[in-house]
């Protein structure tokens, strides 16, 4: 098993289906802010809708962090299209799209189930340099909550800025943090 913290993403170059019409995302596009990858399965499918949508509905609170979200299937991005154009769900989605059918990003990113061609439920929060800070993998029916994703993107930003404070448990902006020290020990 890969440990990803600090690692840098890849170059890649893939196209995306993105408010309405067909564009291309490298990875210079994705630098200079946070950055979300959030890997499903697939479209027209079950579960991924559910969080796509939870996604596009807390999207402005991720853009007001500064960050954008990437969703990333096998799927082509004229799949994409098609699954927002035939879903009410995923018609508001106004993130990247990002389309994977050679699994190179899934590749990369360690998470492409090669027998069935599809990608394991996977959150990478990336900063602004490209640099993975947090990343969970989920199994293929296991869902994700969208607030805890920008709770965590929260929190990472915060050690990011105060690397001499930490984020505990459950941990929202402007609540309480800890600074590490010998006489916190067995106090906590």
């Amino acid at each position: 098993m890969t440990n990803f913290i600090d690692q840098e993403i890849a170059d890649f170059s893939v196209n995306a289906y993105h408010d309405g019409d067909v564009t291309q995302v490298t990875k210079q596009d994705t630098l200079g802010k946070w950055g979300v990858y959030f890997f499903y399965p697939a479209d027209f499918s079950f579960v991924c809708p559910t969080e796509l949508g939870d996604l596009a509905d807390h999207y402005a609170d991720f853009q007001k962090a500064n960050a954008e979200i990437y969703s990333v299937s096998e799927d082509s991005e004229f799949v994409h299209k098609a699954w927002a154009e035939a879903t009410d769900t995923i018609a508001k989605v106004k993130y990247p799209m990002l389309a994977d059918p050679a699994g190179k990003l899934a590749r990369f990113f360690n998470v492409l189930d090669e027998d069935a061609g599809l990608a394991f439920r996977a959150v990478f929060i990336v900063n602004p340099e490209g640099k993975i800070q947090s990343y969970t993998i989920n199994n293929m029916g296991i869902g994700r909550n969208a607030e805890e994703i920008l709770r965590t993107l929260e929190a990472a930003q915060f050690v990011a800025e105060h690397g001499d404070r930490v984020c505990p448990a459950n941990w929202h902006p402007g609540e309480d943090t800890i600074a590490p020290s010998l006489d916190l020990v067995g106090k906590i």
